[in-house]
């Protein structure tokens, strides 16, 4: 028998449980408060919380794998694939692209082309079209736009391109047909996650507000409904007096000092990623309310500084991006191979408080944090 190089996720088996961020320029802290308390990592429920885009069961990743002799035959077929993201520049992408690499790498298979959309879905358009002229065996992408998106990646398809979405894909479009599979975080757990940290934080009591993504986009409608169920259910002492939506991540302060304005008492605020969170915070800062807490999705590395200098953001669901990236190159294996893959693939939410901070973030993006958010960590 032929030894079996299995190409794993390495996912901590301890943690079952647990688009989207840019960088800011500057970390955006928030002030140590007394309703900050350190508080245990959150156990979610066991499993995948979250169901597909067409309502599938969650497979693992930690179930995807290639054989030697499946990889070595990858590896002389000289296979090329693209890469088209819906923004790039930021943690997320940052990570997952590695993951995508790396993996790629081990596999022979060339990367023609990664592109950036900057959210914008006619942009996206120009990217898909551009990669089908390069003539890739395969394009690994996550739409901007579910409904206008649908026709290009259609067109791919039928070219013979065989194609891996990263967390959605667009309407109208079949598994195993127009498409390989759809790989993604579990939204649902982190917004979850979120909000068993924020109501464990303030006692099961208080009002809070929440800042939810204002589109029509599968991952983040996900989290916010969690979110806002979770709040419901289990901490009914918590009262949501308000939530505003944003279309622009960088209107995070703006916001925030408005939530702050109309609700002089307000105890805590969610945002629904971890960029209009940074902008939560600066408000929070600006407005000297170091009794309000925010929790977010997403572990940037801002957020995982405020975390460890124990700031406004006393914690978060974090996605696994790298592992993400990794888990949608063998799919990608899967499908030039015609190795049957399952339609959906998710990886565990992972709850990110001040306790477990620092080991997070090397599981979450595959290295140690960096100096400045270890120097940062206050006991």
């Amino acid at each position: 028998m032929k030894k079996q190089l299995f190409v794993c996720l390495c996912i901590t088996a301890a943690l079952v449980f647990g688009g989207c961020q840019k960088k800011t320029q500057a970390s955006v802290t928030g002030t140590a408060s007394k309703q900050l308390a350190d508080i245990p990592v959150p156990v979610l429920p066991s499993g995948v919380l979250s169901t597909g885009p067409h309502g599938e069961q969650a497979s693992s990743a930690q179930s995807l794998s290639l054989s030697d002799d499946e990889i070595a035959k990858i590896k002389s077929s000289g296979y090329k694939v693209a890469i088209a993201f819906h923004y790039a520049g930021n943690d997320w992408s940052t990570a997952q692209q590695a993951g995508l690499r790396d993996q790629f790498g081990k596999m022979g298979i060339t990367v023609l082309s990664v592109t950036d959309a900057n959210f914008k879905a006619e942009q996206q358009i120009s990217d898909i079209e551009n990669a089908i002229a390069m003539k890739p065996n395969a394009i690994v992408s996550i739409p901007v736009d579910v409904v206008s998106s649908r026709s290009v990646f259609k067109k791919a398809a039928d070219a013979g391109i065989k194609i891996v979405f990263m967390d959605n894909c667009p309407d109208g479009l079949v598994a195993g047909k127009d498409y390989v599979s759809v790989v993604s975080a579990d939204n649902y757990g982190n917004g979850v996650a979120s909000a068993m940290i924020m109501g464990e934080s303030l006692g099961g009591k208080g009002k809070i507000a929440m800042v939810y993504h204002d589109a029509n986009f599968f991952v983040t409608n996900q989290r916010d409904t969690a979110f806002e169920k979770t709040i419901q259910e289990k901490y009914p002492g918590i009262q949501i007096v308000e939530k505003m939506g944003f279309d622009d991540e960088n209107k995070g302060a703006e916001i925030g000092d408005a939530l702050l304005t109309k609700h002089p008492d307000i105890n805590g605020i969610y945002a629904t990623w971890d960029i209009p969170a940074e902008g939560v915070v600066s408000a929070i800062k600006a407005a000297r309310r170091n009794d309000v807490i925010v929790t977010t999705i997403d572990l940037g590395n801002n957020a995982a500084k405020t975390i460890a200098e124990r700031g406004a953001i006393n914690g978060l669901g974090a996605q696994r991006p790298y592992d993400q990236g990794v888990a949608e190159a063998i799919l990608v294996g899967y499908a030039l191979l015609g190795k049957e893959a399952p339609p959906y693939v998710a990886l565990p939410a992972l709850p990110v408080v001040h306790a477990n901070v620092l080991d997070a973030y090397e599981e979450v993006y595959h290295s140690p944090a960096p100096a400045d958010i270890k120097n940062a960590y206050k006991n």
